[in-house]
């Protein structure tokens, strides 16, 4: 009988504590978030106000209501950023917001709206607006880009990859406003590469085998520009004295 007491009493206290842990529950996902209970990691470069500003969503808003992938998409695309994560939480009450910046690689520009936007790229050749750049190593960049469009991020990416595995020194990519490009190697001046995205691995070889084989001849002072736009037959043009 004792032991049936006992049984009856464990279960009304768990009965009790787990309709309360639920109203407690309940009450603050109702509650409204504030820009204060947003909590950042991952990077110094954003404040609270800057995530707000650049998200659709109207603060104070009821915790319960906020939806964190749509959330995440915004911020990713924004600010630029190569990650973010954002989950609610309930004690302490808010927002987390974990973010992965983009680390620029050269510094870019781009034409949006007839106006001429200042910013700059990373290895994936994403656009990063001037004031979503963290500073640091940014007096080490050697390249500029001019012309930038969503659709020129993957050839970007692989130029600026084989930079690094290749001998060649890229100082300049140029895109025309027809999607025509050019680029400028530190030695071998401009390079014409044309509109066929298709055949830039290619191009990037031959501009390797060129930069290694002119430096044994002692050629490349000469050299005007090297038209590669088809990479069977390259042309190279010499200054006339």
């Amino acid at each position: 009988m004792k032991n049936h007491k006992k049984i009856n009493y464990r279960s009304s206290l768990f009965l009790i504590l787990f309709l309360f842990l639920s109203s407690l529950i309940s009450l603050k996902t109702l509650k409204k978030v504030n820009i204060q209970d947003i909590r950042i990691s991952g990077s110094k470069l954003f404040t609270q106000s800057d995530l707000v500003n650049n998200l659709s969503l109207e603060f104070p808003i009821r915790l319960i209501l906020i939806e964190t992938n749509f959330l995440e998409k915004e911020l990713k695309q924004n600010l630029s950023l190569k990650n973010v994560s954002v989950s609610r939480q309930l004690f302490p009450f808010g927002l987390k917001v974990q973010i992965n910046t983009r680390t620029p690689v050269a510094y870019a520009e781009k034409i949006l709206n007839d106006e001429k936007i200042l910013g700059f790229i990373d290895k994936d050749g994403v656009f990063i607006n001037e004031q979503n750049a963290d500073n640091i190593n940014l007096t080490n960049l050697t390249i500029k880009v001019f012309g930038w469009k969503e659709k020129f991020k993957k050839i970007l990416s692989e130029i600026l990859i084989a930079q690094e595995n290749y001998e060649f020194e890229i100082v300049k990519i140029t895109f025309s406003a027809n999607g025509f490009l050019t680029v400028e190697e530190k030695d071998l001046k401009t390079i014409f590469l044309g509109f066929n995205p298709n055949l830039i691995s290619y191009q990037l070889q031959i501009i390797e085998n060129l930069k290694n084989e002119l430096k044994k001849k002692n050629f490349s002072k000469k050299i005007d520009n090297i038209d590669l736009t088809n990479p069977n037959k390259p042309k190279i043009k010499v200054f006339k004295p």
